[in-house]
This record gives C-alpha cells, structure tokens and sequence, in this order.
C-alpha cells in the first residue's frame, strides 16, 4: 500500500483528496494535525469507506520547528514515503490583520513559514529515495499582491517561491514537487466570503484535480484550470492600471 501522509488533514480541500485516493486503492494514511478529537470523526469515516486501509493519527504543533522535525522523523524512519500533501491554511479578513499585527504575524506563519517547515523536513527525510512526491497547497492569491488579501497573499507568494527552489534541488533525482494553486474553493475556509456571493468550486473537483496532478508530477497544478489564463492576465496587468482596479 502506498504510504500517504497529509498535514492540515482536516481541511476541506484534504478530507476530499483523502477520500479519492483510499477509493482508488487502499493506502497507509498518516493524518497529521493540530486538535486530535477533531481529526477522530474524519479517521472513523475514512476507514468505513476503506476497512482494508490503515489511518493514524498524529498531532503536532506546526509553528514549532522542533515539534515538525521530529514528528517528520517518526513518521519517516518506519517505512518510505510514497506522497506528502502539506494542506493547512487559514483565511482571515484582510483589514483585520491590517488592525492586528498578531492576526497578520499568525496568518503569515501557518500559510506560509509553517507549509515551507513542513516541506523541508520531508524533503530531508525522502532525499534518498528513488521516488517520492511532495505536494504543497498554496493559492492564486500568491500570484500577485493585491489589496484584498495580500496578507494572505504574501504567505502563499513565499510558499511559491521555496517550491521553485526545491523543485530546482530535486530536477535530477526522482522526486517531485508540486506547487498547487486552488482559486476559491467551496470549503470552512471560505464561508464568510460565500455569504458575501463568493462563487467557488467544490473541494470535491479541486481535489480531483490535485490528486490527477500529483500522479502526473505536475510542477504547478492550478484549480479549476481556468485560473492559470486568469492569473496570467492578472500578473501582466500595468502597474499603472492595476493600482486602479478594485480587486
């Protein structure tokens, strides 16, 4: 069985890749989290869905470099790792992190500094192997800065970037990275935003995607595809005339 490990587990975007791949075959699953009970209810479903899979449970802190290495330590010294997928994420109002330089600095830290950890411990861990993939969920919200979200937007901008330098550090080896770029997804994440008339896909086809462009190596896998030719035009917008675009 392949050996699966999902960090931020419990988020929409990863229940559902975790669910595609236990119904394609069963796995070895390692849910990696930050509140054990509420990760019990998503273990118990998945093994109803796939009594021949095996689910476990870990629970970390993930801003603590210390409390990551040695949880990627455990996990790795048992058996190779076949998939990482790095899936936390929280999505705060802009202004309020403009008012709250805390919010701003927790915002930063578990989008951005605490996936980029995460991706160098397992990179370390997986380096002498054959193969090996590691996934990072990032966004669209990292192709450019924009004052709507650019909070958020710059933790997912950092995640873009380290992805680029460890997808140049593996380019001759067998492993792969993938940077994925969700647009807005139907998820807990985005229900403030959806009441508001926010139109976003279903975290069921966001992960299909996902799941389709890990097996592939994709390097850069945007979902739905439609947001690589919208961020495309975004990033080449004039300066001049996207300063006057409220978006």
């Amino acid at each position: 069985m392949k050996k699966i490990v999902i960090v931020g587990a419990t988020s929409g975007i990863a229940i559902e890749c975790a669910r595609i791949w236990i119904k394609n075959e069963p796995a070895n699953l390692i849910l990696v989290v930050r509140n054990l009970e509420r990760a019990k209810p998503l273990a118990a479903d998945l093994l109803v869905r796939s009594p021949e899979s095996t689910v476990e449970v870990l629970a970390c802190n993930f801003i603590n470099p210390s409390a990551i290495s040695d949880m990627v330590r455990i996990i790795a010294k048992e058996s190779l790792i076949d998939i990482v997928l790095i899936a936390q994420g929280t999505l705060p109002d802009q202004q309020d992190c403009e008012n709250d330089l805390l919010l701003s600095n927790d915002t930063l830290a578990i989008n951005g500094v605490s996936p980029c950890l995460f991706a160098e411990a397992f990179a370390n861990a997986i380096q002498g192997q054959t193969r090996g993939k590691i996934a990072i969920i990032g966004s669209v919200a990292g192709d450019r800065g924009r004052k709507s979200n650019y909070v958020y937007g710059a933790a997912k901008g950092l995640v873009a970037r380290y992805v680029e330098g460890m997808q140049h550090r593996f380019a001759a080896s067998g492993i792969r990275v993938s940077l994925i770029k969700p647009g807005p997804t139907a998820t807990a994440m985005t229900a403030r935003l959806r009441e508001n008339g926010l139109k976003c896909a279903s975290a069921a086809s966001v992960a299909q995607d996902i799941v389709n462009g890990i097996e592939k190596g994709q390097a850069v896998i945007y979902t739905p595809k439609k947001w690589r030719l919208i961020m495309f035009i975004v990033r080449h917008i004039p300066a001049v005339i996207f300063n006057k675009l409220n978006i």
